[in-house]
């Protein structure tokens, strides 16, 4: 005999499965910790400062 599938118990669970990859994504995105955020903003700037620093003089004006 087969056995009985309650429908609505399998839409409850695969909502709440997709509700839960949904999360995890969420939390790889932006469930950093404060130092790992400052970690990253430090070295940004310092790339910045980097880049800035190897910039010449003449780059920035127009050629007429």
């Amino acid at each position: 005999m087969a056995d009985i599938v309650n429908l609505n118990d399998r839409r409850k669970r695969k909502a709440r499965e997709e509700r839960e990859t949904d999360a995890a994504a969420k939390r790889m995105m932006f469930g950093r910790t404060k130092g790992e955020k400052k970690r990253d903003e430090v070295q940004k700037s310092a790339e910045i400062r980097k880049l800035d620093g190897a910039k010449r003089d003449g780059d920035n004006e127009k050629k007429r």
